[in-house]
């Protein structure tokens, strides 16, 4: 078992064991079923998730309130034309992510990775990495693993949890979870894996949670595009060598304390940030009636 960061690094390094390996283990163990069991679970959520990813790239499908629509189609025809700035690989990644938020704010089937809200940061950032290197099943299924592990990890010592502690707590965690888990799938060391999560969550501290009309749509779905690539940023100066001089469980903790220090109006009760600007109430005004 491990509450944090130091505890789980210290059992991997005890056991020899990768991330993904010992959170596999555990999960095994605390729901007495076999790893292969576990495994399996994974793969039937990686399944819906990557439906998810690429149901829209193609194919507008509208939300319900009509705030948000085509734009991972959009995105993606832009990538075909072959004018974009960014590259292919991160722009695949965040058209993945508004593809996958689209489908959650159609009312379609996703898997809250770690919220609904934040759901399209991390499967976008496993496989448009997983594409890139022709990775196989089982690193994908050890990816999520990795990524279920960082994810614990903040639940334990703070919040997921925008209502509690902003957007950092939900994208920001997300991205810190997938910027992990790619480390690992990219051969990076356990110590990679959290630096790239701390620079990622401390790069969006503070971020407030202000979603316009109390609906989880706007500016959400462009947080979980932002988020792919501050991930990807991440992992590449993880991987570079690039040190975060704050270690993980402090950023967490630090996430947590900023988190409890933003005002209500900041914290997913649609009244203040963008949802207090003129548009954000005029738009709740129009589809609300009030």
């Amino acid at each position: 078992m491990y509450n944090n960061a130091n505890e789980l690094k210290l059992l991997c390094r005890e056991q020899g064991k990768r991330i993904s390996d010992v959170a596999i283990e555990i999960e095994a163990m605390e729901n007495e079923i076999t790893v292969e069991e576990v495994r399996a679970k994974f793969e039937k959520f990686i399944d819906i998730m990557n439906v998810a990813c690429h149901k829209t790239l193609n194919k507008a499908i509208p939300s319900i309130s009509g705030l948000t629509s085509g734009d991972a189609k959009k995105l993606n025809d832009y990538i075909e034309k072959k004018q974009n700035l960014c590259s292919d690989h991160a722009l695949k990644g965040v058209a993945f992510a508004l593809s996958c938020f689209e489908v959650n704010t159609s009312m379609g089937r996703i898997v809250a990775a770690p919220t609904a809200g934040s759901c399209g940061i991390v499967p976008a950032c496993i496989f448009v990495v997983a594409d890139k290197i022709n990775a196989n099943k089982d690193a994908v299924i050890d990816a999520f693993a990795t990524a279920s592990a960082v994810g614990s990890i903040i639940e334990k010592n703070a919040t997921l949890s925008g209502a509690e502690g902003g957007c950092q707590a939900e994208c920001g965690s997300a991205s810190a979870m997938a910027a992990a888990a790619v480390v690992e799938m990219r051969g990076g060391t356990i110590d990679q894996s959290f630096h790239a999560a701390s620079m990622t969550l401390k790069n969006v501290m503070g971020q407030v949670c202000d979603p316009i009309a109390g609906l989880v749509e706007v500016p959400c779905a462009k947080r979980n595009a932002i988020g792919v690539v501050n991930a990807l940023l991440c992992v590449d100066l993880a991987l570079a060598g690039i040190k975060s001089f704050v270690p993980f469980d402090e950023v967490v903790a630090a996430m947590y304390e900023v988190g409890k220090s933003l005002p209500c109006e900041l914290r997913e009760t649609g009244l203040g940030g963008l949802a207090g600007t003129p548009t954000g109430i005029a738009i709740r005004k129009k589809i609300f009636g009030k």
